[in-house]
């Protein structure tokens, strides 16, 4: 329900396992998922996967890696976190536009900092190592508040918190909630837009479906729209 209410192009989802997937991929036809389970590469362990609606987005080109010293071996760790992370990325075009962009889409560890900071640093380099100067999104968990030195590694490659681009002021910004009306002080979940967007509206949904929270995190989210090809 709360993805109908929002009606995106793109979702970056985290800890979503195969089944959850495929119930979202029957609820939407006109969705389809990238991804791999983190564990195996295949379908085993949680997913940072991305949902996009191919009536609008046709993608290119997709990968996974893990947050590790191999990011192309599945399933390994390096950095102190016991839980194996992955992020999945896809180059896709617009059909609307033409334009093409990249779609980046992770978690971080929520416990090991040198682990987060580690794959901060990773993210940021498979970014600049990318194949064209297309703009770039990118979306996660980061398990780092905004005065992480994470976000401060996000922020010096050039992204910009879309959220705190128009809303810099506001205080109350928690995105967890543990399935309850306690809500978390820090904001942790973030969409980072490089200086090919323009960001037109930026927010965090607390709202409930029916009394119920549609997840442990408040989803966060951002319109924009290209300011360059």
């Amino acid at each position: 329900e709360m993805i109908k209410r929002m009606d995106p192009d793109l979702v970056g989802l985290q800890e979503a396992l195969k089944g959850q997937l495929d119930d979202l991929e029957k609820e939407f036809p006109q969705y389809e998922v990238l991804g791999v389970g983190r564990i195996d590469g295949k379908e085993a362990g949680e997913y940072s996967a991305i949902m996009y609606d191919s009536e609008r987005l046709k993608p290119l080109k997709s990968d996974t890696f893990w947050l590790s010293d191999t990011p192309e071996a599945a399933g390994t760790t390096s950095w102190g976190n016991r839980i194996v992370r992955v992020c999945t990325w896809a180059l896709f075009e617009d059909r609307a536009t033409g334009n093409e962009f990249y779609f980046f889409n992770t978690h971080l560890d929520h416990q090991s900092q040198p682990s987060r900071e580690k794959s901060a640093e990773l993210i940021m380099r498979r970014i600049a190592d990318r194949e064209t100067s297309a703009p770039v999104l990118l979306t996660g968990d980061f398990n780092a508040g905004e005065d992480n030195v994470v976000v401060d590694i996000v922020k010096k490659a050039g992204f910009k918190d879309s959220f705190r681009m128009l809303h810099p002021d506001k205080a109350k910004v928690g995105t967890t909630n543990g399935f309850s009306e306690k809500r978390g002080n820090a904001k942790i979940d973030y969409v980072f837009v490089d200086d090919g967007w323009k960001v037109e509206a930026a927010r965090i949904h607390p709202a409930k479906i029916d009394g119920r929270w549609p997840s442990d995190h408040l989803p966060v989210s951002a319109k924009v729209s290209a300011s360059r090809k």
